[in-house]
């Protein structure tokens, strides 16, 4: 029973840890992007591009663009993940 125990905590930790590493990937993705997007000219697509609307739109754009740019990360980190398994 304790060998069964102690697989069931370390499969929780790795499950806890692993949620925590995708939740700080997306959010620094999304916290990069947003980053990235203060260089884009948004006169050209906004008469006000300081208006809470423009603002919303950029907010939304960067939550989108971070969630891919996160899914893109943590799929390449999974497959090397299951790269090692290979070797091994």
């Amino acid at each position: 029973m304790n060998v069964d125990t102690e697989l069931y905590h370390d499969l929780q930790n790795y499950t806890g840890m692993t949620g925590l590493f995708s939740i700080i990937i997306v959010i620094l993705s999304i916290i990069f992007v947003w980053f990235v997007l203060q260089e884009v000219k948004w006169e050209t697509f906004f008469r006000f591009p300081r208006s809470p609307k423009a603002r919303l739109f950029q907010v939304i754009v960067a939550i989108i663009m971070g969630h891919l740019l996160a899914k893109f990360i943590l799929e390449y980190w999974g497959y090397t993940v299951l790269l090692k398994s290979f070797v091994e």
